[in-house]
C-alpha cells in the first residue's frame, strides 16, 4: 500500500491552471524527486502536499489519511527551504531546538535530540555560532537538523542545494543521500538538476508546463523514456536526439542517418514492431552518448551493435572519458570513448552503435515507437 498518494491533483488560480491531473504515489520510506525546468509546477505541487497553498481538486493522503484541506501544523511534515529560513538572533542550537520549544517538548528531550541531530550532520561543534558564522553548507545542515528533530511523516526539500557551490553540492547530496539510507524516511525533494534527481531518486516524477511526463524509477527514465521531453532532459550529455528514415519492412528494418560527404548510414533496428508502420517516413532515433563509442569499448553483452564511419568535428579529453563530436542526421552527435581512445579532430573514425539501448520517437506527437 501506498504511504503517500496524490490523486488526480489540480491546482489553478483563476483561469491559469498550474498543475494538471496529477496522479503519483509513493512507499514508506522512498525517495520521490520532483524535476523539471524552471515554471514547471515542482515547488506548487510540493507546496500543495505541505499545505501552503490549496489544491483546487483532486485528493492528497499520508499513511491513508487525506490531508487535503488540513492545516500545515497538522500534516506531520517537516520542510527544507533554499532559503535556509534560518534565525539570524539565534544560535545554531536554537534554530533547531525552536519548533521543539513552540509544541513544550521538556528541556532534556530537547538537549537530546539538538546532540543525536548535531553529530548525526557533524555539526555538534557549531552549536554556539550564530547563522551569519556559518558557511553555506553549514546553514543547510542547520536547517536539515531543525527538520529532522521533528521525525515526521514526510520531510520535503524544495531544492536545498541550488544556493551551494557545485563542489559542496556533490557533498551535500551524498550527505542527504547517506542520511536517507540511515533514517530510512520518506522525501519528496524538488529539483531542476536532473543528476541530483538521478542520483537520489528511488522514484521521478518529470513535469512539464503542469503535466506528469513520466514516473518512474531513475533506470525507466533514463533508459525508457517515454517522450522526447523526458529523453532530452534526463543526462548529462543529453542524449543524441537526430532525424532519421525508416527504410526496409517487417523484420529487415533499418534506420537511415545521413552523413555529410559520405554515403547514408543504415542501421539495422532491434526489436520494435511499431516501426513498421513508419516505413519510408522520417523518425526522430535517440541514443545516448555512452551507447556510442569506439568498437573496443563497445558492451560486448549488447545483442545488437553496429558499426559505421564517421568525420569527428571536435575531441574533449573529460579524464576518465573522451568525448567526440561528430555530424548525423543534420545534427551535432556526441560519442562517450575511452579515456585513451586514440581519436583526433578531422579524421574520420569507426564508430559503435548498441541499439539495444536505441530508442524512437514519432516527430509529430513526440511520444516513444514502441
Amino acid at each position: 500500500m501506498s504511504f503517500m498518494k496524490i490523486t488526480n491533483l489540480r491546482k489553478s488560480y483563476g483561469s491559469l491552471e498550474i498543475l494538471k491531473d496529477i496522479n503519483l504515489e509513493i512507499d514508506e520510506g522512498g525517495f520521490l524527486v520532483l524535476v523539471g525546468p524552471s515554471g514547471c509546477g515542482k515547488s506548487t505541487l510540493l507546496n500543495t502536499i505541505a499545505g501552503l497553498e490549496p489544491i483546487t481538486s483532486g485528493e492528497i493522503s499520508i499513511n491513508g489519511k487525506s490531508v487535503a484541506g488540513l492545516h500545515p501544523s497538522k500534516r506531520d511534515i517537516a520542510m527544507v527551504f533554499q532559503s535556509y529560513a534560518l534565525y539570524p538572533n539565534m544560535t545554531v542550537a536554537g534554530n533547531i531546538a525552536f519548533g521543539m520549544e513552540i509544541r513544550g517538548v521538556p528541556k532534556a528531550e530537547r538537549e537530546k535530540a539538538i546532540r543525536q541531530v548535531s553529530e548525526m550532520l557533524q555539526i555538534d561543534h557549531l552549536l554556539k555560532r550564530k547563522p551569519s558564522q556559518l558557511s553555506g553548507g553549514q546553514r543547510q545542515r542547520v536547517a536539515m537538523g531543525r527538520a529532522l528533530v521533528r521525525n515526521p511523516q514526510v520531510f520535503l526539500f524544495d531544492e536545498p542545494l541550488s544556493n551551494l557551490d557545485a563542489k559542496l553540492r556533490v557533498d551535500m547530496r551524498t550527505e542527504i543521500k547517506r542520511l536517507h539510507q540511515r533514517m530510512k524516511t520518506t522525501i519528496v525533494y524538488v529539483t531542476h538538476d536532473q543528476i541530483e534527481a538521478m542520483t537520489l531518486a528511488t522514484k521521478i516524477a518529470v513535469l512539464k508546463d503542469g503535466v506528469l511526463q513520466q514516473f518512474g524509477t531513475p533506470a525507466d527514465i533514463y533508459n525508457n523514456p517515454t517522450n522526447l521531453f523526458v529523453a532530452d532532459f534526463m543526462g548529462s550529455p543529453a542524449m543524441n536526439l537526430l532525424t532519421a528514415t525508416v527504410e526496409g519492412g517487417g523484420s529487415d528494418l533499418r534506420v537511415v542517418l545521413e552523413r555529410p560527404g559520405s554515403e547514408p548510414l543504415k542501421l539495422p533496428v532491434a526489436q520494435v514492431q511499431g516501426l513498421s508502420a513508419y516505413a519510408g517516413q522520417s523518425i526522430v532515433f535517440g541514443i545516448r552518448p555512452e551507447a556510442l563509442t569506439d568498437p573496443d569499448g563497445a558492451d560486448r553483452n549488447a545483442r545488437s551493435l553496429a558499426e559505421g564511419d564517421c568525420l569527428i568535428d571536435v575531441v574533449e579529453p573529460a579524464g576518465s572519458d573522451t568525448f567526440a563530436v561528430t555530424k548525423l542526421g543534420g545534427k551535432e552527435v556526441v560519442a562517450r570513448l575511452r579515456a585513451d581512445a586514440q581519436i583526433a579532430p578531422g579524421q574520420t573514425a569507426r564508430l559503435a552503435f548498441n541499439l539495444d539501448k536505441a530508442v524512437y520517437f514519432d516527430p509529430q506527437s513526440q511520444t516513444r515507437i514502441r
